[in-house]
């Protein structure tokens, strides 16, 4: 809630000995009222709004996760309080497409650097980066405390539109209806799609329901797919200041199984 105040704070000059005491009281208490008024504009000026919500966020939520086997290497860095800022490379082109989707539309700082067998087929590369991705949001998320844990949301593009709902439950599971018609985009394999979001889904602890509502063209399906995907888990993992850093289960704990 921001603090509505004037631009300039105005002095008035005391009333002459003359006045009142009556008028001297209002004049005392007016002035009184314009202090605290002043002090408010200070604080807007300084730093932007003035809540009356009490932010649990003490840290930078962000997890970095390497991961190395004898088909990939992998390095993760995401930052859930990030401002969108984008920096995939995978090999993969299409891969590092969608990545700088879930960046930019979820507000994540999405920074991935991975080299693999893509010599082979991107298969082992694709799964290990959605591993990592994962295990990272699960360690930025950390306790869970104060996030709003669902998340829905349907985007268009152009013909395509899909429906993502997720929750952050610590329970792992994946409903996935795509029907991609082509069997690759450029040189990606549309069946790793659905593998990506498995892998994620299996190391995060989510719940995600992904489902096509409309769509001919397979780019447009896939895309409109991470960007639901993205402000869904960006709907998700934002905080809740009616909550007041509470865990979002009757439970009182939303942990990993």
């Amino acid at each position: 809630m921001e603090l509505s105040v004037p631009h300039t704070c105005f002095v008035n000059r005391n009333p002459s000995s003359s006045s009142s005491p009556l008028l001297k009281s209002r004049f005392n208490s007016m002035e009184s009222q314009r202090a605290t008024i002043c002090s408010a504009s200070s604080l807007v000026k300084d730093h932007g709004s003035a809540t009356t919500t009490d932010s649990p966020v003490d840290t930078d939520r962000i997890g970095s996760v390497k991961r190395v086997t004898n088909e990939t290497n992998v390095a993760v860095k995401l930052n859930l309080d990030g401002v969108g800022s984008p920096d995939s490379s995978t090999g993969i082109p299409f891969l590092d497409h969608m990545l700088d989707q879930l960046a930019s539309h979820g507000l994540f700082d999405v920074h991935v650097k991975a080299v693999g067998d893509t010599h082979i087929d991107d298969h082992h590369t694709n799964e290990d980066v959605a591993l990592a991705i994962g295990t990272a949001l699960l360690n930025a998320l950390g306790d869970r405390k104060g996030i709003n844990r669902f998340g829905d949301f349907t985007a268009p593009l152009d013909e395509a539109l899909v429906h993502v709902s997720l929750d952050l439950s610590g329970r792992p599971h994946l409903s996935y209806d795509l029907q991609i018609p082509t069997e690759r985009v450029g040189t990606y394999d549309t069946q790793l799609v659905e593998h990506f979001f498995q892998s994620l889904v299996n190391t995060s602890g989510m719940t995600l329901h992904i489902r096509q509502l409309a769509g001919k063209n397979s780019h447009h399906i896939i895309e409109a797919t991470f960007k639901a995907f993205a402000r869904a888990l960006r709907q998700a993992t934002e905080y809740d200041p009616r909550r007041r850093g509470t865990v979002p289960s009757s439970k009182g704990v939303l942990s990993r199984s």
